[in-house]
Parts: structure tokens; C-alpha cells; sequence
């Protein structure tokens, strides 16, 4: 077999597929991945044929597929049972030993960028626990596997693929060596390819942006990617709203991005403290057989949820951080006491 692969890695293009067939379910033996590698060839200058002596050498990965669908019996949202993921004694201690191992750091992000560090270290905590869970998937074969095999968002995976190449070639990586989530995120604050294109950083300053090994760059990428998403510094992410009874559906349905004035939400019995003239965004966090809790999110809660686009996500995040903040004040007065 590595013969084999290795003989195709020189040969041309046109007679590729049949040196691919020497490895049933390789991802070089579907038709999408020639196109797709002819396609970068045209663009961007690569070697067509050794982006498919690449994919041969990754399979189609069922586990992949099985991960990114939607569950064939869909459980009820609860945002009780959400949290509890990322809102725990074990993340809050967690998020408090990394940022003081990483107090500069992480000040030095909120200067440049203007994002607290509470922020920076929750995201990092929900993300990875702060870097001890990166993910163990080829990213060439996850983002292969669903740029050719799930149709559902078969665009997006193939741009995040390109992006991929693209990042492996300029930093000079073996894109087979690369590991990280099921859906192709990368390092210790799982960036998808293309952000990190984008918005990564070298905080570390030692000449490249490494997010699967450099904490310092993590943090940095963190801050500056909600930086460039509009993050709005020293401004509020949510708070905690009092209602009456249930609110109308068209409140809810006005989406996620702020767009409703406070003091509209106040005329209709919706109370909490914010300026009347803030735009908001009413969110709702349900959990069956519970109440459902409800909160103003400024602009920053928005923002958070570029990083993952979902409400349940944004909160644990914003939750996470105040629980670490706290704990970490409530440390410092002790010690500060016992001296």
C-alpha cells in the first residue's frame, strides 16, 4: 500500500483513479475530490496530483458523518442540562488556574483588544478545558469526509478544506499530521481553518501562529477574533429579564443579532436593568418541564455567538466567565486577608 501511494504521488492526473483504487473507500476515488483538487490547482498553484496522493491516503470516516448529523430523535433543548456542561466547580477552578498562570497574557490581550480575560479564558474552558481537549480526528480527513460525503453543507466544508491546504502550505505543515475536532476545528481554542486565516495571531511573537501548541497565540486569536467581530469594550453581554407571563413569539423571532429597543421591551412588561435606548436581543433558555429563563443580550452576546452560533453557547460562556471572575476576586481577597 505505501508503494503503491507513493508511485501516485507522481503520477499524473489523468491516470490518478486507478492508482487510487488500490485503497477501497479512499476519499482520491470520489469524482467531487479530482474536481476539487483541479480546482485548487487552477487557483491557487497546487500539485493536483499530490493533493490526491493526499486524500488516498484518508479514508471516508463514518464516525465523522455519524457526529455531524442531526440525531435521528432529536432530544428536547434544555439549557439546565447544557450548562451543567460548561458551568460546573470543575471549569470555574479550571479557568481560574489558567488565568493566573497566564495573567500577562491574557491583560496584555485586553489592552490591545478590549475583550475582558474572564471572556478569553471561558471560551477557552468551553472550547477545550483550556487546551486538554484539542480533538484526535484527521483534519484532512474529517474536513475531506464532509466536504465530499455530507451534502447537508458540503460548501461550507469544501471552503473550510481549501482554507485547510491553503493554512498547511504556508506554515509549511504536513496536512496529514494535523489533528483536531470531528468537524475540523484546530487547537486549544478550535478555530476552523479559515478564522484562523483570518484572525489568528502571533501573540507569542517567536515568528508563527501555532493554536495547537502555543497558549500565548491562543489567547491572542481568542481576543482579536471577537475584537474584529465587533466586540465593544467595557460594554455589558446580558442580563436577566423579569416577565409577566410568556412573551410574544415575534420578540423571540426577531433573531439573535440586538435589534429591539429596551424601552419597548419596558412598555410591555418586560423589566430588567438596561438603558432604555440599548438595542437587544430577548433570549430565551428553555428547559422542558422547567420555566424558561429569559435575558436581554447586548451586542457582546451577539458577538460571542459568531464563535458558535447558538444561545445556549453564548450564556454558558458569559456564565462561565462571571463564576470564574468571581471565584478568582474571592481568591485574591483571601489572600490578600491572610497576609
Amino acid at each position: 500500500m505505501i508503494k503503491t501511494l507513493a508511485a501516485c504521488a507522481f503520477t499524473a492526473l489523468t491516470t490518478f483513479s486507478q492508482c487510487a483504487i488500490a485503497a477501497p473507500g479512499n476519499i482520491a476515488e470520489l469524482p467531487e475530490a479530482e474536481a476539487f483538487a483541479r480546482d485548487l490547482a487552477q487557483r491557487h498553484g497546487f500539485d493536483a496530483s499530490e493533493l490526491l496522493a493526499q486524500f488516498a491516503q484518508v479514508k471516508q470516516n463514518a464516525s465523522v458523518l455519524s457526529l455531524i448529523a442531526p440525531p435521528t430523535l432529536p432530544t428536547q433543548r434544555s439549557w439546565t442540562r447544557y450548562r451543567a456542561r460548561f458551568v460546573n466547580p470543575q471549569r470555574v477552578a479550571g479557568g481560574v488556574d489558567f488565568w493566573q498562570e497566564h495573567a500577562a497574557t491574557l491583560a496584555r490581550a485586553r489592552v490591545i483588544y478590549g475583550v475582558p480575560e474572564e471572556v478569553i479564558v471561558a471560551i477557552i474552558g468551553v472550547e477545550t478545558v483550556y487546551g486538554r481537549n484539542t480533538g484526535g480526528f484527521s483534519v484532512l480527513e474529517a474536513l475531506a469526509t464532509l466536504a465530499f460525503q455530507y451534502p447537508r453543507r458540503a460548501d461550507f466544508f469544501r471552503t473550510e478544506l481549501e482554507q485547510f491546504l491553503l493554512l498547511s502550505r504556508e506554515n509549511s505543515l504536513d496536512p496529514l499530521s494535523v489533528r483536531g475536532s470531528y468537524a475540523g476545528a484546530i487547537g486549544i481554542p478550535q478555530f476552523m481553518p479559515g478564522s484562523q486565516r483570518r484572525f489568528a495571531v502571533d501573540f507569542d511573537r517567536d515568528g508563527r501562529i501555532d493554536l495547537a501548541n502555543s497558549v500565548d497565540d491562543a489567547i491572542g486569536s481568542v481576543a482579536r477574533f471577537l475584537e474584529q467581530h465587533g466586540w465593544q469594550a467595557g460594554q455589558p453581554v446580558a442580563v436577566a429579564a423579569n416577565l409577566p407571563g410568556t412573551p410574544d413569539a415575534s420578540l423571540i423571532e426577531a433573531g439573535i443579532r440586538p435589534s429591539l429597543r429596551a424601552s419597548d421591551l419596558f412598555e410591555r412588561g418586560i423589566l430588567a436593568e438596561a438603558p432604555a435606548e440599548a438595542t437587544v436581543t430577548l433570549v430565551d433558555l428553555v428547559t422542558p418541564e422547567a420555566p424558561t429563563e429569559y435575558w436581554l443580550g447586548f451586542e457582546n452576546f451577539y458577538v460571542i455567538t459568531r464563535y458558535n452560533r447558538s444561545s445556549f453557547y453564548a450564556m454558558s460562556v458569559f456564565q462561565l466567565a462571571e463564576a470564574i471572575r468571581q471565584a478568582r476576586t474571592e481568591m485574591q481577597t483571601a489572600l490578600n486577608q491572610a497576609q
